[in-house]
């Protein structure tokens, strides 16, 4: 992770992590260095957006970056993140990018920039911006005269994602009654238009974004919400994405949560039933529950384990050629259909299964038996020196002797904010709770946790 950017893009509250300068200068740099690599060519960039209040500045702010370096710009307006991804490698852009701090709340926003493949962006390249951003760099020249860069209305590029999400799906979804958590974010401007064309009889709740609700108390991130809501209306199955849409955690019709590694459970059984899942093997995070693990050796499915981020999962699947992926967290990538993780197509591959098994959502995720697991997100000074402090480390290693070969505890600093994550899997839910306290209290007594 660079100064700057981490997972995920570039991310902090607008206007004092992240301001209009940021991302001004971030457009200036990407107009200029693809439009100097091919010079010959006028450079071509795609920009989409949630529902932020901010993201309309950050946006204004972009463009004037970039068309000032040369590039043309295509506004697809408020969009997914994966709809972006899947513009820009269809459509021929040199890059995309996308406004949104995910499932954050709505004073954050961010900077995602995705390459002409539609994959999160080289390494290499965000260094090069992170110098420019930091003076290292030197100036830029400014287009001149009929170099200067345009800006294009292509809300038709949203279109022909929808058009394509369409397509994917196996059978009709008539008789189907669905429930749709939007976020009050992107997903609000494509999902129910995707399940209504599919035939299913769609309610849909949290889709009325004011610039200011995104993410608040719905969404992937507050599944209670549409848990309530399948089991009052007694639907048959319920999706809740995140406020970009690049994440999806159902709902069976009984309201029990059917997380990322469930998904991926049901999905990569049924593929390999279906001989599509490409060397038998699913690839996961280190975050991912041990029943899941359990699950795919049960079914004689291998697996991998990477650093925690789409991100990661993906370059695995890219070098290695699996097919699925994702964590936990909802963030699942079907490598034939995406290059990024894809709330709704996840919902639309978990219909798949559900119609063509002919089995509710309930019964093919009571294969899977999660073992306990608590998760706190500890808001610390400085990640590195919390998580690496020796009496930290300490406590770490006292818990892992304890728990043994019946659990397991892990700490990880987040990508996209000042936390240290602790979480705990073990046989009890009150053992969880009681180991992942010790190291809390461990990093407090050490001075490292900010006040509240």
């Amino acid at each position: 992770m660079g100064k700057y950017f981490g997972t995920d893009g570039f991310r902090g509250e607008a206007n004092v992590d992240l301001t209009v300068e940021h991302a001004y200068k971030v457009g200036r740099f990407l107009g200029w260095f693809y439009g100097q690599k091919e010079p010959d060519t006028r450079c071509r960039v795609v920009i989409g957006k949630d529902t932020r209040r901010s993201s309309y500045m950050f946006e204004y702010s972009l463009v004037a970056g970039l068309t000032a370096s040369g590039a043309d710009v295509y506004l697809l307006h408020v969009t997914t993140t994966p709809s972006v991804s899947y513009v820009v490698r269809t459509e021929g852009f040199n890059c995309g990018i996308m406004i949104s701090a995910s499932h954050n709340p709505f004073y954050d926003n961010g900077i995602k920039v995705i390459n002409e493949r539609g994959e999160k962006l080289e390494e290499s390249v965000i260094e090069k911006i992170e110098q420019y951003l930091d003076g290292e760099m030197g100036e830029i020249p400014l287009a001149r005269k009929d170099a200067i860069g345009r800006t294009i209305d292509f809300a038709a590029g949203r279109n022909r994602y929808i058009g394509y999400l369409i397509s994917i799906a196996t059978r009709s979804f008539k008789n189907m009654r669905v429930g749709l958590d939007c976020a009050n974010g992107s997903a609000s401007a494509i999902a129910k238009n995707v399940f209504d064309a599919l035939g299913a009889e769609t309610y849909v709740i949290n889709s009325e974004p004011n610039g200011l609700n995104i993410n608040t108390e719905c969404g992937s991130t507050h599944i209670h919400v549409l848990q309530e809501y399948v089991k009052r209306n007694h639907l048959d199955v319920g999706f809740a994405y995140d406020g970009d849409a690049d994440r999806c955690i159902a709902v069976d019709g009984s309201g029990e949560e059917v997380d990322g590694d469930k998904i991926m459970y049901i999905c990569g059984k049924y593929m390999k039933q279906q001989g599509t899942l490409v060397n038998n093997t699913v690839v996961t995070t280190i975050m991912s529950n041990f029943g899941l693990y359990k699950a795919l050796e049960r079914e004689g499915i291998s697996y991998v384990k990477t650093a925690v981020g789409d991100k990661y999962v993906y370059e695995n699947m890219s070098s290695y050629g699996h097919c699925l992926g994702g964590e936990q967290s909802g963030h699942i990538i079907f490598s034939k259909n995406a290059t990024t993780g894809d709330g709704i197509l996840t919902s639309l591959k978990v219909m798949e299964v559900i119609l063509e098994k002919k089995q509710t959502l309930e019964k093919l995720a009571s294969e899977v038996e999660i073992y306990p697991q608590v998760l706190k997100n500890v808001k610390v000074k400085d990640k590195k020196a919390a998580q690496e402090d020796p009496a930290v480390m300490a406590e770490v290693d006292k818990v892992t002797k304890a728990l043994g070969e019946g659990g397991r505890i892990l700490l990880r600093q987040s990508g996209t904010e000042p936390v240290v994550r602790v979480m705990v899997e073990a046989a009890s839910h009150e053992i969880c709770e009681t180991y992942v306290s010790q190291v809390i209290e461990v990093m407090k007594a050490q001075g490292h946790m900010l006040e509240a």
